[in-house]
Order: structure tokens, then sequence, then C-alpha cells
């Protein structure tokens, strides 16, 4: 069987996923040494080494099995898949976690379920309403969700939440909502992020963090939040810091990096192998390896957009642009957080860090998006081989065999 029929979609997306997962699995290996000794008592890093490499080969398969399903069977798995994370995002929330643990998987994070499923039932929302887009009422319909699904998040996920908040704005400037609400809505998220940022950022008091986090959840996490924004506005350049140590290993690597194997600050770090996965990668790989990183992104979402664009449906459209933003923000702000242009966020480097429930969901989207390739490929092949049947019949005066184009779903 050739591998084309395995791996349908769009080629070039598949060689960026290639590239990125093996870049993976030679910095996970390389960065989890103290992490793994710290988390398994004392543990040698093949154990965890291991458990990524499965996560990495069966988000391979989720993604190989979504291109072979029709993209519009998960326009209507959509609205169940959405109440099943918010279902769940409600449990873990009144439990005061982030994430479950489960048997064989460990941690799992049902903000990242619903991440995948918001962007799926806003894409088909909007796709439902095409003709009605830009009423009021559709734009407050659609907000209530998004906005229910971020307060959902926000307690234990800033980053996260604002993710999410993000990634779905922009799908409805995408599906055509009317200007004057997206540029409000706009104003006002941005304004709620600096006020509230601005609180922790005044609350914050170091003398009395620790006392501060063994009373009040909600109280641990704004002050997580001020911590982190006062740690990045007045940086302390003695402190042995995650975020400090990110800036040593990138200046440390230069231009081609150190090599494979030898760096030196992942073993000082226990997130070099999740959340600075780019420092690492820049120590050991060099600078130019970290440039290209970012070039396969923009790449890999310039191919999600231009697909966007010629999918004839609009739920498949819309759900390729709402996964390509997010997955190409989620890249751009743990890169930006490794470089000290943003405080830690706690955001991983999709198909790159530490795989579990983030990299296996993340594998979910990327599946969609391949779907929808697979579909608009063979839609457009068919098209060619219709009018090369239809010149051929013209020319030759005879009936000639062609491949019938599919009529698009009225309704999807």
């Amino acid at each position: 069987m050739k591998v084309s029929k395995i791996f349908r979609g769009d080629r070039t997306i598949w060689v960026v996923f290639l590239l990125l997962s093996i870049i993976s699995l030679v910095e996970v290996y390389s960065s989890i040494g103290l992490f793994a000794y710290s988390n398994a008592g004392g543990g040698w890093p093949t154990g965890l080494f291991l458990k990524h490499l499965v996560i990495v080969i069966a988000t391979w398969g989720v993604v190989a099995m979504a291109s072979h399903v029709n993209y519009r069977f998960f326009s209507r798995f959509a609205v169940m898949g959405f109440w099943i994370s918010v279902v769940l995002l409600a449990v873990v929330l009144m439990m005061g976690g982030r994430w479950f643990r489960l048997p064989v998987v460990g941690q799992f994070q049902p903000s990242e379920v619903a991440k995948v499923m918001l962007v799926l039932f806003v894409a088909r929302q909007l796709a439902l309403k095409k003709d009605h887009t830009d009423d009021l009422g559709t734009f407050l319909s659609l907000l209530v969700y998004i906005v229910g699904v971020v307060v959902l998040v926000l307690p234990e996920n800033f980053s996260t939440a604002a993710l999410i908040f993000m990634s779905c704005y922009l799908m409805m400037i995408f599906g055509g909502v009317n200007r004057k609400w997206w540029w409000r809505l706009l104003l006002a998220g941005l304004l709620v992020v600096v006020v509230g940022l601005g609180v922790t950022y005044v609350r914050y008091d170091k003398s009395l963090g620790e006392q501060t986090v063994q009373t009040e959840q909600l109280l641990e996490r704004s002050t997580t939040w001020g911590h982190r924004i006062h740690s990045w506005l007045q940086p302390n350049p003695d402190e042995l810091s995650q975020e400090n140590m990110a800036r040593m290993a990138i200046a440390r690597g230069g231009f081609f990096g150190v090599g494979p194997g030898n760096t030196v600050h992942a073993r000082l770090m226990t997130q070099a192998h999740n959340d600075f996965i780019y420092a690492i990668i820049i120590e050991e790989l060099g600078l130019l390896t970290g440039i290209i990183v970012l070039i396969l992104y923009s790449f890999f979402y310039f191919r999600c957009i231009r697909l966007a664009w010629r999918c004839k449906g609009r739920f498949g459209a819309l759900a390729v642009a709402g996964f390509g933003t997010m997955i190409y923000l989620q890249a751009l702000a743990n890169m930006c957080v490794a470089v000290g242009v943003l405080p830690v966020t706690g955001q991983t480097l999709p198909f790159i860090s530490y795989g579990g429930t983030a990299y296996l969901f993340l594998g979910c989207g990327l599946g969609v998006i391949q779907s929808v390739a697979a579909d608009v490929y063979d839609k457009e092949r068919q098209e060619k081989l219709a009018e090369a049947g239809a010149a051929s019949e013209s020319d030759s005066g005879t009936p000639a065999e062609g491949f019938p184009v599919e009529q698009e779903e009225k309704s999807e």
C-alpha cells in the first residue's frame, strides 16, 4: 500500500509534522533527565522518553485515521463533544485542580479537550448561521459559548483561556461576523486582560507569597500570575530561575549550537522538556535551528490558511483556520517566553514538548485539518478529470466517462 494512501491530506503539512516530531524525540530525550529524577523517585529518563514515544506514535495514528474520515462527521460530533468538555471542565474546577489522574494515561487535562471541541463547535455554529453573521443575536450566542468555556478554564490556566479566546475571536473574523461587533469585543477583551493583570501585579507581595498559596486556590493562581509578571518586568539576573537559565541556554548555543545531548542548562531545569524546550533546542542545535522551527510553524499556518480558502465547505474552512490559528499562536507564545518577550505562560511547544493530553488532542485538531485537505484535493482531482473528460468528448465527438463532482451539502 502506498504511503499516500495511509497519510492522506496535505503532504507539506505531513512533512512539517514529521520534522517537528523528530526534533521532539531528540530534544525530549536530551532534556528530560532532571524531571525524571525529581518526579520518578530518582529514575532514569528512558521510561518517560518511551512514554513520550508512545504518545507521538499514537498521535500519528490519530492524525492518519482522522484523515480518512469525512470532515463533516466532526461537525455532527461537535455539539456532543462540546458539552462533554464543559462538564469535564466544571468537574475538575470543583475538584480544585487542573487535571484528572487516570491509569496508564496519567494527567488528563480537560482544558485540552475543550480547546479542540470549542473550535469545532464555533465552526459549526458559524457554518449554520452563515446568512446571519451580521446579526447581533448570532454574535451574542457565539460569545456566550466562548466566554463560558473561558471562564471555566481561567481560574486554573490563564494562558490557555487567552489562547482559546483569541483563536475563537479570529474564527469569528474569518467567519464574517460584523466588524463593529468583533472590534468592540477586542477592546473589551484587552481592557479585561490589562486590568486583571494589573491588579494581580499590584496585589503581588513577594514576602507573603508562600502564606497566600496555602490559603486560597483562586488567590494562589493570582499570586502565580503576579509573580510571573513581576519576574518579567523586574528580572533578577542573580536568581537561578527557569527564565534566566533559558536565556543562558540560548546564549550558550550561539548560531550552530553545542550539539545534541550536550546541554548543560537542561540538567538544572525541571521544565526543560516542556515549557522551555525551545531554549534547549537553541542551546543544542543553535539559533539556526530555532529560526527553522519558527519557519516550520509559520509555513504550517500559511498552508492552513491557503487550505481554508480552497475549501468550499464553510465548516471545513473555519475548522482549518481555527486549528491552524490555535497551534500557531501556542507555538509563538512558547517561543516568546523562551526568549523573554513574554512572561511565563505555561504553554507547551506544539508537537515538540513532552507528550501528554496536549500533544494528543492537538493531534486531533491536526487530523481534522488533514481530513479537510484530503476532501479538498480529492474534489479538485475529480474536477480536473471531469474537465479532461469533457474536453476529450468535445474533441472526439464521442462520450467520455468522467468523475462527477460531488455537490457541497447545504447544511454541514
